[in-house]
């Protein structure tokens, strides 16, 4: 009953059905075994009263920090190391996103990855206007479960059952192999005993054969987790972070291993890449997570050592998290008093959009999928 009344109020929930075949005219394909993260929680003052996410909290560090602090505003000053060609825009504005669907299908990506909060997050009012204009252009899109307030097995599986329940007939939802798939963002939080009980078949709230089944997908971040996804019910696993050598997951060397412990035990295994590193906008003691783009020779890196390792599905970490500077969506130089910004000259501004399509062009050649 709470979905049904939720169904009725929630405005401009009509899927355009009649824009779902593809009407784009460029030759690039999207590819569905790419996903990529999109950060839906931007807002802007024009459109949304305020700077949402643009104006950010510089961090602490820990709770022992007194010396970090305060807020960026936003506008000319805002949350991240770059500034994006389209400026501090928002997710809920129609032509932001047509223009972010064009960059996506311009590098190739199927699939966007939104981030999720719950349905009491900024971000969620826009997430109809998605995937309507997903659906226009041949793009799917499926969820990032963030670790929202209050997150567990019973909570995860109330919120799978809202976004099936509320998107599973559009014609933007993805499946793989007829299933949702979701990924479960610092899924260590909780433990395997508790995720048993959603993932396993005779758990005592189990999605499997059920109308909420899916595929789940947890983070690998630690050496030594083969038990907790061998134990939980996970699906596979993905390694998110766009800094080398940041995790055990994110360490290239570690990557074949993954793969093949993946393919023995039934699992599937997402390896995440990205352009580059750098947040010390938000958090600027952290410096030494910083990864330099190398004028695009670290992307090619991380994409190479994905395809290399034989995998059969890749994350981009990430089209727009402007806030740890992983973004692939076009930046441009920009020098207010506020901040100078970087940028990715020499190269374009969207170097990063051509980038994506020539790895998913050259793995594809490669592994015959």
């Amino acid at each position: 009953m709470r979905i049904t009344i939720f169904l009725n109020i929630l405005p401009g929930l009509v899927w355009l059905c009649s824009c779902s075949g593809n009407s784009f005219s460029e030759s690039k394909t999207p590819d569905y075994d790419t996903f990529c993260f999109y950060y839906n929680w931007y807002g802007n003052t024009e459109k949304d009263g305020r700077e949402i996410h643009w104006a950010h909290a510089v961090l602490p560090q820990d709770a022992g920090d007194t010396v970090t602090g305060g807020t960026i505003p936003g506008g000319d000053d805002i949350a991240s190391n770059f500034f994006p060609q389209l400026g501090t825009y928002s997710c809920t504005d129609s032509t932001t996103i047509d223009h972010h669907i064009h960059m996506l299908r311009q590098a190739r990506i199927g699939v966007m990855v939104l981030t999720w909060w719950d349905i009491y997050d900024f971000g969620y009012q826009s997430v109809p206007l998605i995937m309507n204009l997903a659906a226009r252009y041949g793009i799917r899109v499926c969820f990032h479960i963030e670790p929202f307030k209050g997150r567990n097995a019973a909570s995860t599986r109330r919120n799978i059952q809202t976004i099936i329940n509320t998107y599973g007939s559009h014609p933007a939802f993805y499946r793989k192999d007829g299933k949702p798939l979701f990924f479960i963002y610092d899924s260590y939080l909780t433990s395997s005993e508790e995720w048993k009980t959603l993932l396993q078949p005779d758990g005592s709230i189990t999605i499997r054969n059920t109308p909420c089944d899916a595929l789940m997908i947890g983070l690998w971040v630690k050496k030594g987790e083969e038990d907790f996804f061998a134990d939980s019910g996970f699906d596979g696993f993905y390694t998110y972070f766009g800094a080398t050598g940041f995790t055990y997951g994110s360490t290239l060397a570690h990557w074949p291993y993954l793969q093949d412990w993946a393919e023995r035990h039934g699992k599937i295994f997402i390896p995440s890449v990205a352009p580059g590193y750098i947040d010390t906008r938000v958090r600027p003691w952290n410096g030494k997570t910083t990864r330099d783009r190398e004028n695009g020779r670290y992307y090619d890196r991380m994409f190479e050592a994905a395809i290399n390792s034989g995998v059969t599905n890749i994350g981009i970490t990430s089209f727009n998290e402007w806030h740890e500077g992983t973004q692939i969506e076009p930046a441009v130089p920009f020098h207010p008093d506020a901040f100078h910004y970087l940028d990715y000259e020499p190269l374009k501004p969207d170097y990063y959009l051509d980038r994506t399509a020539y790895w998913i062009d050259r793995w594809k050649a490669k592994s015959g999928i």
